[in-house]
């Protein structure tokens, strides 16, 4: 959203290219996240659009919402045929408009009346030049006569606001249709306001822009604004799914096969799910703001009932008449538990040739795309294989942008992308029908596109996934996965799957899961905890981890250990990492005491080494120190490895360990790393144990293993003798 808007003088007056006056009356606001709220709880009865960015990321996009209700003008398609409806008093004034001002050849009125113009639009032969196939005759003709009737560059944010659907791909593209089509469905629902609601989240500022129109002496100017009920009808219905169980897995090796003969390079097929929902579209779309915010989140009221509640990640198309930009998303992987299971998520999509695979040839496509009306050498990549996060899911994200060349527009470049090759594959007119041949059902508004088309020749449109279709009582999901040659059937059914979870969590109602569902156990409730502190810089982090566990935690320097050792009675013994080598600090004495008062001891790090050499062993030195480096750890029994996987991830600060081939007869290794080093050692009769890496680590946050660790060190007596 231009944030000019916020610098509009209060009115202005200005015609459009075809005569329209228009006043433009501009109330600014600041705190306007009720006006917001209020706006959306309207559309649950209303006609009208929010569309709302949740996400920012610098040079892509900003948080910002803008909508409207009870638009006066509504344009509507279905096949060919089309209709603009006058929603109101206030929209006579422009059918009349429109009913001497709209030329386009390929238009012919049925019907001309004072509410309504009606017709259909007559095809021609797809062009021989592939560079005019975007001119060629369909219901986009007869929206880009609109667009010439309202144009103006007094006004960035007044347009066409709506849905386009999938099928309009076969008004551009000679595809055969397989599957019958629903008497409801249409394939352009775009309306004209006459009020819209801007509102920037990041500084609570906000504007209302009230129209007026005038058209041979006929003015909007008095008249209501209200236009009829449309509300959603909860209509007690039956869930279903589009695919048994299998089917979508045998759609996903039938494409193998054809990637296989050289058919196909990639192809997305998708699969639906429907439930009931006694929700209200406004309370899902509040709903999924939250817990799945994302750049093209979107409320429509169609009318007719049929409601979609958008949270899309990926941009369509963006073009300021003369740029135009795409974002290609392709790549998934979900979420982990927590931050580092995050990074380790984020690692393996990094590290998936697959994923790599399947964006090179998405982007591949795109600059092909663009390059049928893009000045030549324009096209560049911005950012290549970025990671966009959202609520459940992480994708790998490229960036793409081109220059129209002269004679082409912003709709030029919506239709050269008809439709992303995100939601298609490639080649993509042998995929587009590959998904017409394999797909359960039509994909309506799935895969098309949402968003605006203004009237300053700007564009603005997210791809039409991630979306929930409401009607009556029955909310309808559809997702797919992106396939290649190497795919696994299974987990393409599975990510579809994953990709689903947020929005049926939003129907539902479910409250959101945590990152991380772990509650340490009070093992150290009322247990005293001396930690000695060598000189190290995790020490307080360490404490931190044991009083998570109830523990009553003191810390103090190595010189003053042994005089708290007998000043006051302790639960256990701490030994703290620490550069140098144990006798540094003269931790052979501070065990000494600890086991004269039979004492628990657990050593971390340099304690550990400690514990290591006080029974006998020897330390050996690393020929690559491990300094902030992540291992993996197999675990082999134990009580201070109690209760933890059999591999762990963990992290290492060290350069000195206790050596194999000098371990102690006393001492058990329980856990050790690929290469043999010893990373966990307990004494067999005393409660001595201890660990070479660093619990308290972020690199040991996955599963808990830190917090696990310590909860076991209050458990070192049991068991030995």
């Amino acid at each position: 959203m231009n944030r000019t808007v916020f610098a509009l003088p209060a009115r202005s007056d200005y015609a459009t290219r075809a005569g329209l006056a228009i006043t433009r009356v501009a109330e600014q606001f600041t705190g306007g996240a009720n006006r917001l709220d209020d706006l959306i709880n309207l559309l649950d009865r209303r006609r009208g659009v929010v569309l709302s960015s949740g996400t920012t990321v610098p040079g892509r996009y900003e948080s910002f919402d803008l909508g409207f209700s009870d638009p006066p003008l509504k344009l509507e398609t279905s096949g060919v045929n089309f209709k603009l409806e006058a929603l109101n008093a206030r929209g006579q004034v422009l059918i009349a408009f429109l009913g001497d001002v709209l030329r386009e050849p390929c238009v012919v009125f049925s019907e001309k009346t004072a509410t309504r113009l009606a017709g259909h639009i007559i095809r021609g032969d797809a062009p021989v030049e592939e560079d005019q196939r975007t001119r060629r005759a369909s219901v986009m003709s007869l929206v880009r006569d609109i667009i010439a009737a309202f144009s103006a560059n007094d006004d960035g944010l007044l347009g066409l606001f709506g849905a386009f659907a999938y099928d309009l791909v076969f008004q551009i593209e000679d595809l055969v249709q397989k599957r019958a089509r629903e008497s409801d469905q249409r394939d352009i629902v775009l309306y004209v306001p006459d009020r819209l609601l801007a509102y920037d989240r990041a500084t609570g500022r906000g504007v209302v822009l009230s129209y007026d129109f005038a058209w041979k002496g006929k003015s909007t100017e008095g008249l209501p604004r209200e236009t009829a009920e449309s509300p959603y009808l909860k209509t007690p219905r039956q869930g279903f799914a589009d695919h048994a169980p299998g089917e979508y897995q045998a759609t996903v090796e039938t494409a193998r096969a054809a990637f296989a003969r050289g058919d196909l390079f990639e192809a997305v097929p998708g699969q639906l799910f429907a439930e009931p929902c006694d929700r209200s579209p406004a309370e899902v779309f509040q709903r999924l703001c939250v817990i799945n915010p994302s750049p093209y989140g979107a409320l429509m009221n169609l009318g007719e009932g049929e409601f979609l509640v958008s949270a899309s990640p990926e941009m369509f198309v963006r073009s300021d008449g003369r740029r135009v930009e795409t974002c290609p998303i392709s790549g998934t992987i979900a979420r982990g538990t927590d931050a580092i299971g995050d990074a380790e998520q984020i690692r393996q999509l990094l590290n998936s040739e697959k994923d790599e695979f399947e964006l090179n040839m998405c982007t591949d496509v795109d600059r092909n795309d663009k390059a049928r009306v893009c000045v030549p050498g324009t096209i560049k990549v911005l950012a290549r294989r970025q990671i966009e996060t959202y609520s459940k899911l992480f994708h790998t994200v490229d960036h793409v942008e081109g220059m129209l060349r002269p004679g082409f527009d912003a709709l030029d470049a919506f239709l050269t992308h008809a439709w992303a090759v995100t939601v298609t594959g490639a080649p993509k007119l042998w995929a587009m029908q590959f998904v017409e041949d394999h797909e359960r059902s039509p994909r309506r508004w799935y895969a098309g596109a949402i968003g605006a088309v203004n009237f300053d020749g700007s564009i603005n449109t997210g791809l039409t996934i991630r979306t929930i279709r409401m009607k009556d009582g029955l909310a309808e999901v559809r997702v797919g996965a992106t396939c290649l040659f190497d795919s696994d059937p299974a987990a393409e059914d599975r990510e579809c799957q994953v990709k689903a979870a947020a929005l049926f969590q939003a129907l539902r109602g479910d409250p959101p899961k945590p990152l991380s569902t772990f509650a340490p156990d009070a093992t150290g409730s009322g247990k005293r905890v001396l930690l000695i502190d060598h000189d190290d810089s995790f020490v307080h982090m360490l404490a931190d981890y044991f009083r998570q566990v109830g523990a009553d935690v003191t810390v103090v320097r190595h010189v003053h250990a042994l005089d708290m050792l007998k000043r006051k009675t302790w639960d256990l013994l701490v030994l703290s990492p620490g550069p140098g080598r144990p006798e540094d600090f003269g931790i052979k004495k501070t065990i000494d005491a600890a086991l004269e008062q039979k004492l628990p001891v657990f050593g971390v790090c340099l304690g550990v080494q400690a514990i290591g050499e006080y029974f006998g062993g020897e330390l050996g030195q690393l020929t690559h120190p491990a300094h902030g480096r992540p291992s993996r750890v197999q675990v082999r029994g134990g009580r201070l490895m109690r209760n933890l996987p059999n591999e762990i991830v963990i992290g290492r600060y060290h350069s000195l360990f206790v050596e194999r081939d000098s371990m102690p007869e006393v001492l058990s290794v329980t856990a050790s790393t690929e290469d043999g080093v010893a990373m966990a050692l307990e004494h067999k009769t005393l409660p001595v144990a201890g660990v070479q890496f660093h619990p308290e680590s972020l690199m040991s946050l996955s599963n808990e293993v830190g917090l696990r660790i310590v909860e076991n060190a209050f458990r070192l007596d049991a068991g030995a003798n």
